[in-house]
């Protein structure tokens, strides 16, 4: 008897086809990388990939935002909205920093992002247009109703990239980390933590915006 597209094997195939055209991908981009060698890296026939993504373009999709999970920020902006600045910024860098928690497959992941901003297929926009925009969005909204503002303007739009550069930064710089301070990004709990570190340190750079607006 044939098996589902859900069943448990199925599943494993089509995660090993994802995880292989990461590396490979990552590894040669899209041009360089071909159906064969991934199909090889994952012990998986050629055929899978049609059936499972289409075609080369859909595994590519697939493999640059699947190991990410959710989006760095995945909560509404109207959930921001209603809680309180410290919890929701808690809540906001918690979300950001959570896919920091898959390790080698995230490293994976970033090299991708690197190499499309270098050999642009048209991921690296689609993922700013559905993620990093909202996301960029809700934290706009959020400090803008905090200092009761009735337009965005330059400063605000200075202060939120300013607050989200602060973990972006263990993104893009998780080599400088990992030979400075490796600890820092070992573990769940220590990412939990900088997660709670970083939204203090928000609130201190928020604090020291609105003293600035009132002219102290």
């Amino acid at each position: 008897m044939s098996k589902s597209p859900d069943t448990p094997d199925t599943n494993n195939a089509r995660t090993s086809l994802v995880m292989a055209a990461l590396k490979i991908f990552a590894e040669k981009g899209f041009e360089g990388a071909t159906t064969r060698s991934i199909c090889e890296l994952a012990g998986a026939n050629i055929s899978a990939i049609s059936y499972y993504f289409g075609d080369k373009a859909g595994l590519y999709r697939a493999a640059f935002t699947e190991p990410m999970g959710n989006a760095p920020c995945h909560s509404s902006i109207e959930t921001f909205a209603i809680l309180p600045l410290p919890e929701a910024l808690r809540l906001f860098f918690s979300e950001f920093l959570e896919p920091l928690k898959k390790g080698d497959e995230l490293r994976m992941a970033m090299k991708l992002r690197f190499r499309e901003m270098i050999e642009p297929t048209g991921a690296w926009q689609e993922e700013i247009d559905a993620e990093i925009k909202p996301q960029h969005e809700a934290l706009v909204i959020m400090l803008k109703q905090h200092f009761g503002l009735t337009e965005v303007d330059d400063d605000l739009q200075r202060l939120t990239f300013s607050i989200i550069g602060m973990a972006v930064h263990f993104y893009v710089g998780q080599d400088v980390v990992a030979n400075i301070a490796p600890h820092l990004l070992e573990t769940p709990k220590n990412i939990d933590t900088l997660a709670d570190r970083l939204a203090t340190y928000a609130i201190a750079i928020i604090d020291s915006e609105a003293k600035r607006r009132n002219g102290a």
